[in-house]
């Protein structure tokens, strides 16, 4: 089984795989298209966390996980990306990608794609609201800001550059206490 990771799941998956792979995914794109009320902000305060929307392309993550552990680990994923009693702000889906670095390789990966039915579903966001509601989400997995910052971090080590969410954190006000 292959899982297509586009967002935190890169720099923190939760569960063992046998291989990571820089991936392509074409048909969408990576976005701040979800209001996050708990995971990375509050009702009163919400934040924004990413989603897997219609159109472009998403470089991102194959992991690779070993037959046997498959089903632990789409237990682990619905758990974590579909929480029982929260709206389905995602539909896992099994989507083409191709496997940079295996030239020729396309695999059907699981992907968790925003649902664009959901209420906390918002397209198109500004740039700078994006960065201004990012800038001040905090929630029950830590800053908003962090989120933002960790994946760029990480698609910038895998040499992967997204305009998007480069222009995001360039819009973000300096961080509290920094000089």
């Amino acid at each position: 089984m292959w899982v297509f990771a586009y967002g935190s799941l890169i720099w923190r998956p939760g569960f063992d795989h046998a291989g990571q792979h820089r991936a392509l995914l074409r048909g969408f794109h990576r976005s701040f298209c979800l209001w996050s009320h708990r995971y990375r902000g509050t009702p009163e305060q919400p934040g924004l966390v990413l989603g897997l929307d219609r159109g472009g392309a998403c470089h991102g993550v194959a992991f690779r996980v070993p037959g046997r552990e498959a089903a632990e680990v789409l237990r682990y994923l619905d758990d974590r990306e579909l929480p029982d009693g929260a709206e389905v702000v995602y539909h896992r889906r099994l989507v083409p990608v191709r496997v940079l670095d295996m030239p020729g390789t396309v695999v059907p990966a699981v992907a968790y794609v925003v649902n664009r039915a959901c209420r906390n579903y918002v397209p198109k966001l500004d740039p700078a609201k994006a960065a201004a509601v990012i800038a001040q989400g905090i929630g029950q997995m830590g800053a908003n800001r962090d989120y933002l910052l960790n994946t760029l971090g990480h698609l910038t080590q895998l040499g992967v550059r997204d305009a998007g969410l480069e222009r995001i954190a360039a819009l973000l006000p300096a961080a509290q206490g920094a000089a």
